[in-house]
């Protein structure tokens, strides 16, 4: 088993409010070429106080767009998360796998609930 890769969500938006997309946008781009590349990274949120779900979607949800959902279930391990955070990214999770399936189904339900 090949050694995890640890990799700071603090230290990469550079505090504890991971509250933007483009925040995510900077976590997604340090650990998708590494989870490419076959190797195990432990994404810590130690010292992180506030994450919302833009920011999940754009660090891990697009994950799933891009890996087989295997390969991320095998190769990124989440440190140092607050059960509430928890539960937002398993709902971010479970939309991105919708979304990923069938992306023209999904945003046509969104667009029908909207109007």
């Amino acid at each position: 088993m090949s050694q995890e890769i640890p990799v700071r969500v603090f230290d990469i938006v550079g505090g504890p409010l991971c509250t933007s997309s483009d925040d995510g946008q900077l976590v997604h781009d340090r650990i998708a070429p590494l989870l490419r590349q076959g190797k195990r990274v432990a994404l810590s949120f130690a010292q992180v106080d506030t994450v919302i779900s833009a920011f999940l979607n754009a660090a891990i949800g697009q994950l799933y767009g891009e890996l087989k959902e295997e390969e991320i279930r095998d190769r990124l391990a989440l440190r140092d998360m607050a059960p509430e955070d928890l539960v937002l990214l398993k709902r971010v999770v479970e939309n991105a796998k919708a979304y990923f399936k069938d992306p023209k189904r999904f945003t046509q339900a969104v667009d029908e609930e909207g109007a």
